[in-house]
């Protein structure tokens, strides 16, 4: 039943790098534009990064330049790549179905939020 399991997340020091991974059926990764969220205690879920079927990728303002979103059709997996990591990048990370824009979000599937994977970072 399990559709969407995030990976990789873990402690590092500020500036550090992880690199974050999410198996999907490949029903939903092969039919949807996929994207990278993130929940800090006490804040909404935000939208972090997307990535279309075609791969053309879209990032928000807050991690562009730092973090790179990519897929891998073969394998059904989502990646994000996490360099130079800030204490503010602190959160829950999920994966989900997305809309093409980080600007114009599109809420995720309600039924395929996983259990995410933790990401600390340490001054």
């Amino acid at each position: 039943q399990v559709q969407l399991v995030e990976s990789g997340g873990g402690l590092v020091q500020a500036g550090g790098s992880l690199r974050l991974s999410c198996a999907a059926s490949r029903s939903i990764f092969m039919l949807n534009a996929m994207g990278w969220y993130r929940q800090a205690p006490g804040k909404q879920r935000e939208l972090v990064a997307t990535i279309t079927r075609g791969g053309i990728t879209d990032y928000a303002d807050s991690v562009k330049g730092r973090f790179t979103i990519s897929r891998d059709n073969a394998k059904n997996t989502l990646y994000l790549q996490m360099n130079s990591l800030k204490p503010e990048d602190t959160a829950v990370y999920y994966c989900n179905t997305a809309g093409v824009r980080v600007s114009v979000p599109v809420p995720g599937r309600d039924a395929y939020w996983g259990q995410g994977t933790q990401v600390t970072v340490s001054s």
